[in-house]
């Protein structure tokens, strides 16, 4: 048995709710960083480029928030396009993912 195969087959096909609570509070916890991060920079650091990273930082803070009403919905996991389940292993990698890859790439 190959290193991969025993990796793919210890995974849990879902996370437990808990699991998800702690990844997203994680994502949330480390914007919250960058966030203070950029404050502390003061008014040098006020240039585009830090106004358009404070935005996208927003932004995913918004998903996150998303993602824990979700969870407490019991639609996490979800993929709010096609209703299939988002892959365990895309939650893993983005925990406030709302719709799985096939749905993401698909052109607006």
């Amino acid at each position: 048995m190959s290193l991969d195969a025993a990796r793919h087959e210890a995974r849990p096909e879902r996370l437990t709710a808990h699991e998800i609570r702690q990844r997203l509070q994680h994502e949330r916890n480390s914007r919250i960083t960058q966030l203070n991060a950029i404050d502390e920079a003061g008014h040098e650091a006020a240039d585009d480029l830090m106004a358009a990273q404070r935005t996208s930082i927003q932004r995913v803070l918004k998903e996150i928030d998303t993602a824990f009403q979700r969870l407490d919905e019991g639609s996490y996991g979800t993929c709010q396009d096609c209703a299939k389940p988002i892959p365990v292993e895309r939650l893993e990698i983005l925990p406030y993912a709302r719709c799985c890859v096939g749905c993401r790439q698909r052109p607006a």
